[in-house]
């Protein structure tokens, strides 16, 4: 029999008021609630576990008489336990032991302690390690959407702290841009932002991860709010007056301004009718009247610290940023465009009392421009090696502790909780052609076309906003005199073995009717419209978003596209591209206007679900189209992301990033940790997304002159290394700004640049049965694709913080250039393996650095011992033909395997066991291959096919090539176990 736990509780405090002896704790079903014995003021009154697995422990912790009720948006419906566990108690613990993990409540303060089925500890909250405080929503964060109800306006404020592993890795979080990859002892501000994903999981290399089941802005590391420079340290200006530091703003022609400054906190810009409201970071706080374009600024002077300490800065900016601290160079030139600014960090050990010289110098580009240098408040060393989580609203503390022998483990832990990922469409994995923006169907028909009559493959061609007219944002309908016939288009698109991709927002013009049919149901936001916002289009229009966290406004955002774009087109569309699902009402606005701007919602406040808008609105393309279309896969690329997005057969993109060195560094790392994080499927605009001047201009004067001067040679390299980065991710799509970025756009045929580009295209389409067996795995084995060097090299310490190498699959290691004119670089090879470069087929032992030759025309890529890589033949789309022979390379030295996948492509006949595998081994003492027997079936399968077995060893070193047949040994293959000795 199953008792509320409120009731159970409630005779818990019964049995206390009357005297009377009792257990200290309850268990019902797979809850096991306990009442701390001497909670501190902020400390929670009661902690509860629930059993999920044998590896999975949720801990919830409350200061309120009973747990809320809620219903979790990240975590899917668990079954109860298939097995048994105990609960038992001594003087200090209430343990909880599934056999595989063992978790102590301690009655005295609720601290929770996790250890292995060997009595080894894995993770400890630290004394204090659960805090909770009282929080009530800000008026000006509501907005005019109030109809909270008082319930909705009020929740909690928690703190979670552990402490420290020793030698502990920490990644994940989501995909952040200040090229960061271990977080141990680093800061990160948990909220959505265009080029911005913040996912509440960390995966440790301990052995362990935590997902915590809130939506609001979070904070990990240091929970305090970073302060401006005048809250953390005394100032003094260039000449050593104690006070402020000093500003220097000098503009083209010339005109000097100099004046004291109390911070450099120019981060934010609020539209006229919110001025009144006010905030820290205002750009309006700039000298009045000064033209920031073309100008040079510097903010110069000295800080002192109050306490000796490695000080955590945050650099915000726009145009061009240098920041040197005692004359050295701490922040290297660093660009974004005005509009969508960027972050770094940077830290400097400080000695109290001394003073430390500090030079900002910036070159605004705009004419508005942002710059803003804050830092983390002051916290011990120890502190800081700790993992902590600070999460501003929520109904209580809540989060699940997930162990794992690997990160894979875990990863399949956090996905038991969250979802499965679907297996992508196989054409999905190919090429994708994009381009801010196609503006015509004929745009779109031609380039396919070209790419067809060029023969380099695509699969892909995606449409970007603005196919509607200018006024009509939001109607999702083709504006006639571009889009003549939307569906001719379309057919001509799958006639030549494309697909199509479209951008629908969910953003509303008033005067369109699908806004108008939203509002009248509630389910539009209306902050935007009473502030009078306009967006950059035209004359600029007034807009908004409509609410996803309604279910019926979720059925009505579905409806409305399928009535104007998929069924209305005889389902010819493809895939949705999601874009500002963030969401991002607007640029550049400070924290507490954003979330006026996007709520209050229909679940509660938004300072509650900040962060959780992209994720409802997948649900609402995700299970609208297998509604409408059930066999058809799903497809969406969404510039937000968040915990349980992978289940709606979602995909991530960086956003609109900078076009610089230092921007694809960073979407490495950024890439790396989103995967991290638990969700399998990510990729980024291949060469950048938005443009700096001088590369434009280079473009124009090649156009008009044919000469490639010094600009043009760098974008073209540029272009070339990122493309070159993108084979070796899950999704492989080029997108940008001006100048164009089809191949043929970016150099001329006979430039080395161009026959780059297309090899590597031509290399993904060659990797097609490697790549695409990765993504089944991604779905029934919770496999990640894109892979740190922790994933598989674990016990190797100098693999912890290595951000420039990853594993694509099991058996590529790739190694990008991203510097500019570099023609080699130092490669990490892990020590439990011997590698092979691939395309020499030189022979390395682990356990080193080398320096790899990197032409431009190519990239290190290495392959660990007792790799099988299978090669399918030259295509043009993903499903030209069938891999009727395979060339299968096989690299000597250990043992291995690989499982190849199939199935039909495209629908979902896979979730009824419509797919094929073939195991694969390689035994290294025997030197045989065994091709196993098939399992499964499904329509148009190979019954019969080849295997040309490629070996590699250290005394045969052959390379890969695409471009000449590799003689092997030839094997027939007809569904049934073949033994190859090699």
């Amino acid at each position: 029999m199953h008792i509320h736990h409120k009731y159970l509780i409630a005779a818990l405090m019964l049995l206390s008021s009357m005297g009377l002896s009792a257990a200290s704790f309850t268990r019902s079903g797979n809850f096991v609630t306990v009442e701390v014995a001497h909670p501190g003021p902020n400390d929670p009154q009661w902690v509860r576990l629930q059993v999920i697995g044998k590896k999975i422990i949720r801990v919830e912790a409350t200061r309120e008489k009973a747990f809320p009720e809620k219903q979790s948006l990240i975590i899917v419906k668990q079954p109860q336990p298939a097995f048994s566990y105990s609960v038992s108690e001594d003087s200090r613990d209430v343990k909880i032991n599934t056999s595989a993990v063992v978790a102590k409540v301690d009655k005295q303060t609720g601290l929770v302690r996790f250890y292995d089925e060997n009595g080894k500890q894995i993770l400890a909250e630290d004394t204090g390690g659960k805090q909770l405080f009282p929080y009530t929503v800000p008026e000006r964060e509501i907005g005019v959407d109030s109809h909270l109800t008082d319930v909705q306006k009020h929740g909690w404020t928690w703190l979670l702290r552990f402490a420290d592993n020793k030698g502990e890795a920490l990644y994940g979080l989501g995909q952040h841009q200040a090229n960061e990859l271990n977080m141990k002892g680093l800061n990160e501000e948990l909220y959505q932002y265009n080029t911005k994903v913040s996912v509440p999981f960390v995966v440790s290399n301990k052995g362990y991860g935590i997902l915590w089941d809130s939506y609001s802005y979070c904070r990990f590391g240091n929970p305090g709010e970073n302060l401006p420079l005048n809250r953390a340290f005394r100032l003094y200006d260039k000449n050593g007056v104690a006070g402020n530091l000093t500003g220097t703003y000098t503009d083209r022609d010339g005109k000097t301004i100099t004046r004291a400054e109390d911070s450099i906190c120019y981060e934010v810009s609020l539209p006229a009718l919110a001025l009144k409201r006010n905030s820290d970071g205002d750009v309006s706080h700039l000298p009045a009247g000064f033209k920031l374009n073309g100008a040079h600024v510097t903010y110069e002077g000295y800080l002192e610290a109050p306490v000796d300490n490695n000080y955590h800065f945050n650099l915000y900016y726009a145009g061009y940023t240098k920041v040197y601290i005692d004359g050295k160079e701490v922040v290297p030139e660093h660009w974004r465009q005005a509009w969508n600014p960027n972050a770094c960090r940077f830290n400097v050990p400080m000695r109290a009392g001394q003073k430390v010289k500090l030079l900002i110098d910036w070159l605004p580009d705009g004419d508005v421009s942002y710059c803003a240098l804050r830092v983390a408040p002051p916290r011990s060393e120890q502190r800081q090696q700790q993992l902590t989580v600070w999460s501003e609203m929520a109904k209580d503390l809540d989060y699940y502790f997930i162990a794992g022998n690997t990160v894979d483990e875990v990863i399949h832990g956090y996905r038991t909780l969250t979802g499965k990922a679907q297996v992508l469409p196989k054409w999905a994995l190919g090429f994708w052609q994009s381009r801010e923006r196609y503006k015509t169907s004929g745009d779109i028909e031609q380039t396919l076309a070209e790419f067809r009559r060029r023969h380099i493959p695509v699969d892909n061609i995606v449409q970007d906003w603005n196919y509607w007219a200018d006024d009509q944002w939001g109607s999702h309908q083709f504006e006639a005199s571009r889009y003549p016939n939307p569906q001719a288009m379309l057919d001509s698109v799958h006639q030549m073995h494309g697909r199509f991709m479209i951008s629908v927002w969910p953003k509303f013009y008033p005067n369109t009717k699908n806004y108008q049919e939203l509002d009248a149901k509630g389910w539009m936001y209306h902050q935007s419209i009473a502030d009078s916002i306009r967006d950059w289009v035209g004359p600029g229009y007034m807009n908004s978003f409509y609410d996803a966290y309604a279910e019926g406004a979720r059925k009505m955002f579905w409806r409305q596209m399928d009535e104007n774009l998929y069924t209305k087109y005889h389902h010819g569309i493809d895939a949705w591209w999601m874009d500002a699902s963030e969401p991002n009402v607007r640029d550049c606005t400070p924290m507490w206007y954003r979330k006026a701007l996007s709520g209050s919602t229909a679940l509660g406040s938004t300072t509650e679900y900040f962060n959780a808008y992209s994720l409802v609105n997948a649900d609402a393309i995700y299970n609208g189209q297998r509604e409408v279309n059930p066999n058809q896969r799903v497809f969406l690329l969404t510039r937000s992301g968040f915990a349980g997005e992978q289940r709606f057969s979602t995909a991530t993109w960086s956003g609109d990033i900078g076009t610089r060195w230092e921007d694809m560094r960073a979407q490495m790392t950024a890439g790396l940790n989103y995967n991290l994080a638990g969700l399998p499927f990510w990729g980024m605009d291949q060469g950048g997304f938005s443009v700096e001047n001088r590369y434009v201009k280079a473009q124009q004067l090649y156009d008009k002159t044919g000469e490639e001067n010094a600009d043009l040679k760098e974008w073209r390299e540029l272009q070339t290394r990122w493309n070159e980065f993108g084979c070796f991710i899950p999704l492989y799509r080029t997108h940008g700004q001006w100048p164009l970025r089809e191949v043929w756009n970016i150099a001329p045929e006979s430039h080395p640049a161009y026959k780059a580009i297309v090899w590597y295209d031509r290399l993904r389409y060659r990797l097609m049965p490697y790549i695409y067996s990765l993504a089944g795995a991604v779905h029934f084995s919770d496999y990640t694709m894109m892979r740190a060097l922790v994933m598989d090299f674990n016990g190797d310490d100098k693999v912890y913080n290595v951000k420039d190498q990853w594993m694509f699959g099991p058996s590529l290691m790739a190694c990008p250039v991203a510097k500019y004119q570099a023609r080699s670089r130092e490669v990490y090879l892990p020590a439990q393996r011997g590698w092979y470069d691939l395309l020499s087929g030189k022979h390395y032992d682990g356990g080193q650095t080398i320096t790899a030759d990197a032409p431009l025309e190519r990239i290190p890529v290495f392959v660990p011992e007792g790799s099988l890589l299978p090669l399918g033949p030259e295509m043009e789309w993903s499903d030209e033909k069938p891999a009727e022979t395979i060339d299968l390379y096989v690299f000597a030295g250990r043992d291995g395997s690989f499982t190849l996948y199939e199935d039909e492509n495209t629908n979902y006949n896979y979730e009824k066991g419509r797919y094929a595998t073939i195991p694969m081994t390689w035994n290294e003492r025997q030197h045989t291959l065994t091709i196993g027997a098939r399992k499964g079936t499904f329509n148009g399968m190979l019954k019969n096919r080849k295997f040309n077995v490629i070996l590699v060893s250290p005394t045969h070193a052959q390379g890969l090539d695409i471009d000449h047949a590799v003689k092997g040994k030839l094997v027939k293959y007809n569904g049934s176990r073949v033994v190859v000795k090699l």
